[in-house]
């Protein structure tokens, strides 16, 4: 198993190119499903996850393809050979799910596993559910798998309502509405980047919708979908993370290919705490030239709120800060679990259900730590690189879920980090 090893490190400078979103991609390629036409999505991040959708479409039947070092996906499900979602594969990632409204959407039956992913709450798949049972879906749950069967003639528009915003949930409605017969409007959907491509890449593929990026969403279901070949957006959060790195580090770094409009409330709090950040021909540069940063409070709320996916990070930010902050947790329970760790390298952090109070200290300590899930990992990383000597991370095999190459990226701006085999006692 593999170890990253970070030492304490000066200003960082440079630039950083920023991958195409994990989060959107995952949501992208089960799109292929609704058509027998080809769909290719450009500009993917190649991380483990790809791999493993890309696997699980392969399990039904779709023809994946990585191209161009796999930035480029090239997927076909011209000819399905199984309508049923293995737990094998399921297991190791929640976006799995959403192979289940495409498959009920174009062929009215699909049986998939129940998700497994990351230990950060239990995020339960019901508000996926109620949707689709709003369309006209039939569902037995049994097994540990959904059963879904979709009414003859297909699913019906319908009005839903969530009674709670979820991207997810969101995300699969949508997939499955538009081969829905007739007008289906989704209302309190989620309102994130990753929504807004999704709308878009669907559009693109002969879908009638709008709405998208705000509350409500209006589909005007269609006969069949075509193909097309579409962008991934870019990651916001490992756009947000590596902003992180010349605040935590001091600095100037160069983001390629971000935008604040990804990140404004993030943003908001950076330059709240004394970062300099600019919008550029080219991303976003992040700047820090003057000691400790100041202490901000933060909630995280859906978008356009603090997103919940970068709280482990800003976390890392706020223990070297002058003076307390706050960090309430709103969207996932079980989200401090780095907090522990972060206090091993000397961190003054206090977590009371869904607060956390942070007071800051004039210097972490390097020290042996173990990363929890996928952001609490980086945030390590981040800690390490503000820290006194060595940090040791170890279980960062969650790190290849959600961002490719970040020693490469770190060091080429000057961080002192590498990757390198456990040793076996």
């Amino acid at each position: 198993m593999d170890q990253i090893i970070v030492h304490g490190n000066g200003p960082l400078k440079g630039e950083i190119p920023i991958a195409g979103a994990k989060n959107a991609c995952l949501t992208l390629m089960p799109a292929t499903l609704l058509t027998d036409e080809p769909l290719t999505l450009t500009n993917a991040p190649r991380l483990s996850d790809i791999h493993t959708m890309t696997t699980l479409l392969q399990s039904l039947g779709a023809e994946v393809a990585a191209l161009q070092d796999g930035q480029v996906l090239a997927m076909s499900s011209h000819d399905l050979t199984s309508h049923r979602a293995e737990y094998d594969i399921v297991r190791k990632m929640r976006a799995s799910i959403l192979v289940l409204g495409p498959m009920l959407a174009r062929d009215g039956v699909a049986e998939v596993s129940l998700p497994g992913g990351c230990g950060i709450g239990a995020r339960p798949v019901d508000l996926h559910l109620r949707a689709l049972e709003a369309m006209g879906a039939q569902l037995d749950l049994r097994d540990g798998y959904v059963f879904a069967k979709a009414p003859q003639g297909g699913l019906k528009g319908a009005t839903y309502e969530f009674p709670l915003v979820s991207v997810g949930a969101t995300e699969n409605a949508l997939l499955a509405a538009v081969l829905a017969r007739g007008t289906t409007v989704l209302k309190n959907v989620a309102r994130e980047p990753e929504i807004v491509d999704l709308a878009r890449c669907l559009r693109a593929m002969g879908a009638q919708l709008e709405g998208e990026g705000t509350s409500t969403i209006t589909i005007q279901g269609v006969e069949s979908l075509h193909g097309a070949t579409y962008p991934v957006v870019t990651d916001r959060i490992e756009l947000g993370t590596y902003m992180l790195a010349p605040a935590i580090c001091g600095g100037e770094v160069e983001c390629i290919g971000g935008r604040i409009e990804l990140l404004s409330a993030f943003c908001e709090k950076l330059e709240e705490a004394g970062v300099t950040v600019e919008e550029t021909a080219r991303g976003i540069k992040v700047s820090h030239h003057n000691g400790r940063v100041k202490a901000v409070d933060v909630t995280t709320a859906p978008f356009p709120g603090f997103p919940t996916d970068l709280q482990a990070q800003f976390m890392a930010l706020m223990c070297t800060a002058e003076g307390t902050s706050v960090l309430e947790e709103t969207i996932f329970e079980n989200r401090f679990m780095h907090a522990p760790e972060l206090t091993r390298m000397g961190a003054n952090i206090e977590v009371h259900g869904g607060h956390a109070t942070v007071q800051g200290v004039d210097k972490l300590r390097g020290a042996p730590v173990m990363a929890t899930d996928l952001r609490a990992s980086v945030s390590l990383i981040l800690a390490g690189m503000a820290a006194e000597g060595q940090t040791t991370v170890s279980r960062v095999y969650h790190l290849d879920r959600g961002y490719e190459h970040v020693v490469r990226k770190l060091r080429g701006v000057g961080a002192h980090i590498e990757r390198v085999k456990e040793e076996q006692s």
